[in-house]
């Protein structure tokens, strides 16, 4: 077949528009700090962070993530909602310099816990910790909040705590932000995926893990209930994450649900095809193309990754 017709009958495209960047900043006025087991990814700055999305921009990437990570942290978390935080300044700075960049920012406690977890830490039944997750919402939902008066056009929560999305989408109604998108977390399940991400926002839990609010990989239909309860709660947007091990769940969801779709390639995915084509293993190039396209084709509208910049400069036509 002909690579003209091929295109004309092509089902699956991706293009630079159907990607969001992560980005980590802190409340530095400058600084760059690259992520050792994430070549190519940075701890950056506030100034620093302008240019990274002057950057992306410029490339045709339409959408950035913030994760923040803040010079302190407490028990509570309290960095997360400051007024002056690291992401409520870079929102504010971004939106002043690129008003038609769509900014995004994650909704969680765990980078600013000094415990590293997503909520709440309280003593439960025989003394040992858990999560709570019902005082935490009240938290999550200020968070929210501070990114959304700072000019965020997308929370995103991805705590996965009970009920957030109903008491986020309260606190931005009542407050006259109800044009600010949810992005919800809806099916994160508790994965390994994760190792790099959590040595780049600083993130990882000083005690236990997060199975008991995260999801159970071997969990299929649970991931769709949850979707559908974040839909029902006020969520515009549903996420699944990790991309890549659960393509299926992808898939499920875009099948059931009309809302739009998001995928999570996270930070191992990025890892692994660094780290392989680095020793020559594999061509990392292809390889990065073949595992966002599969998302695009299993039903994502948007994928966030880290090979955004990337892509969108190799590709700035799509492929």
């Amino acid at each position: 077949m002909r690579p003209a017709l091929r295109a004309l009958a092509r089902e699956a495209w991706l293009r630079p528009a159907n990607l969001v960047a992560p980005l980590f900043v802190t409340e530095a006025a400058r600084g760059r700090r690259e992520i050792p087991s994430m070549p190519g990814q940075f701890q950056l700055g506030q100034g620093d962070l302008l240019k990274e999305a002057e950057e992306h921009a410029r490339a045709g990437v339409p959408a950035l993530l913030l994760f923040g990570l803040p010079a302190r942290k407490d028990a509570r978390g309290s960095g997360a909602w400051a007024r002056n935080g690291a992401v409520q300044r870079a929102v504010r700075a971004l939106k002043r310099r690129f008003p038609g960049l769509v900014v995004m920012t994650d909704v969680c406690l765990c980078e600013y816990t000094s415990h590293g977890h997503c909520g709440l830490v309280r003593r439960g039944r025989g003394g040992a910790f858990e999560i709570a997750n019902d005082p935490t919402l009240e938290l999550l939902a200020r968070t929210a909040l501070s990114h959304a008066e700072a000019g965020a056009d997308v929370v995103a929560p991805s705590d996965m705590m009970d009920g957030r999305v109903a008491a986020i989408r309260a606190a931005l109604d009542k407050a006259g932000l109800g044009n600010t998108a949810i992005l919800s977390y809806a099916a994160k399940y508790a994965s390994a995926f994760y190792g790099p991400f959590r040595e780049a926002a600083g993130s990882a839990p000083s005690f236990g893990d997060r199975r008991s609010h995260q999801m159970d990989p071997g969990n299929r239909r649970e991931a769709l209930r949850e979707m559908a309860l974040d839909l029902e709660e006020g969520a515009d947007m549903l996420m699944v994450k990790p991309g890549l091990a659960y393509l299926d769940i992808l898939r499920e969801a875009r099948d059931r649900f009309e809302a739009p779709l998001a995928a999570y390639s996270v930070s191992a995915e990025y890892s692994m095809v660094k780290a392989a084509a680095a020793r020559g293993w594999v061509d990392g190039g292809a390889l990065r193309d073949e595992i966002l396209l599969s998302m695009r084709r299993a039903g994502a509208d948007l994928i966030l990754t880290y090979f955004a910049k990337e892509y969108a400069l190799d590709h700035p036509q799509g492929a």
